[in-house]
């Protein structure tokens, strides 16, 4: 069996839908992650992004916090932080925090892009001077505050030193693969929408991966947009719902997430369809059987340890539904 092979996980952007708001979206996102725990899923994580009318997860550790209190023994986590946004210090301090609130389930996926555009880069970051080039220094400083603390540090995080926080390096290029190698990190790939540099980047970060203690050999999860239903027709046609929200993006209009339409692709420019193809070329969508074909073709070409999946879906029963039959269809496999 594939799940047996090769553990899920979700990956929860609190989608805000047309006609609904952010406090329905966050309600969603403990439901799913409920249901999720009780489909063997191993992780639930959500993602940092900022004025994105379209996503309620903006503070990511907030919604980890809720995330965490409404849920058992599913682990949560950040896919991810985005660090230069912040000091390194504070993210120890609020994971920290989260480590001793839900001791054992806390992850901490660390990128280095601002998750917005440059103006609200600009408002996020005021005082201080964040810089993604500066991101390798802020893992190493943010990792020493995770350390044991040693009574000749003039700066500790508290709560935060001694945290049993799994700390993953996240990448959509070769430059998360190579820190994530040098440091002996697991690393997340967001082949779901930037799969472009995705067999060059695990390539660099297994021929340079140095064991350490947090990894003693590469540990590679990758991102897929994976929605399932009880036909292929069906779940082609909720699947539109995501390449809507793509395809305003890249015009410069995001906003909620729009419901789904038949025949969407149709209407698209023969530039628009190109752009899907190249952004969505690591999403399935289909029936189960359909889906455990396609993800067994994935992971045995790309060698993943971990999958994990988003599914924007507009209707949260369908959203269910979908993460139901992925789980489905990775058990009943080959």
């Amino acid at each position: 069996m594939l799940a047996d092979v090769v553990p899920l996980s979700v990956l929860d952007l609190a989608p805000i839908v047309v006609g609904s708001d952010a406090r329905a979206a966050l309600r969603n996102t403990l439901d799913l992650a409920r249901h999720a725990e009780r489909w063997g899923y191993r992780r639930f994580w959500l993602a940092e992004h900022h004025n994105m009318p379209g996503i309620a997860s903006a503070a990511t550790a907030v919604v980890i916090a809720h995330v965490a209190g409404g849920t058992e023994s599913i682990r949560v986590g950040a896919g991810g932080v985005m660090l230069p946004n912040h000091a390194p210090l504070v993210v120890a301090e609020q994971f920290g925090t989260l480590d001793a609130l839900f001791p054992g389930r806390i992850d901490l996926g660390l990128g280095r892009a601002p998750g917005t555009d440059p103006l609200t880069t600009r408002a996020l970051r005021r005082a201080r001077s964040g810089d993604a080039d500066r991101f390798p220094d802020d893992v190493v400083e943010l990792l020493r505050y995770f350390r044991p603390a040693r009574g000749d540090e003039a700066v500790q995080a508290v709560p935060g030193a001694g945290a049993d926080v799994a700390v993953w390096i996240l990448g959509s290029s070769l430059f998360g693969a190579e820190l994530a190698a040098a440091l002996g990190l697991p690393y997340a790939f967001a082949s779901h929408f930037a799969p472009r540099e995705l067999e060059r980047a695990l390539g660099v970060y297994r021929t340079r991966f140095r064991p350490s203690e947090a990894c003693a050999r590469p540990q590679v999860m990758l991102g897929v947009n994976v929605v399932a239903a009880d036909t292929d027709r069906e779940a082609r046609r909720l699947m539109s719902s995501l390449e809507q929200a793509f395809v305003a993006l890249r015009r410069g209009r995001p906003g909620k997430l729009p419901p789904p339409v038949d025949d969407y692709e149709d209407t698209l420019s023969q530039e628009e369809r190109a752009l899907l193809d190249s952004i969505l070329a690591c999403s399935f969508a289909g029936s189960p059987a359909t889906l455990r074909n396609d993800l067994e073709s994935f992971v045995a070409r790309t060698g993943a340890d971990e999958l994990i999946v988003s599914a924007m879906l507009h209707d949260h029963g369908a959203r269910l539904r979908s993460y139901e039959l992925t789980a489905e269809a990775c058990r009943a496999g080959a």
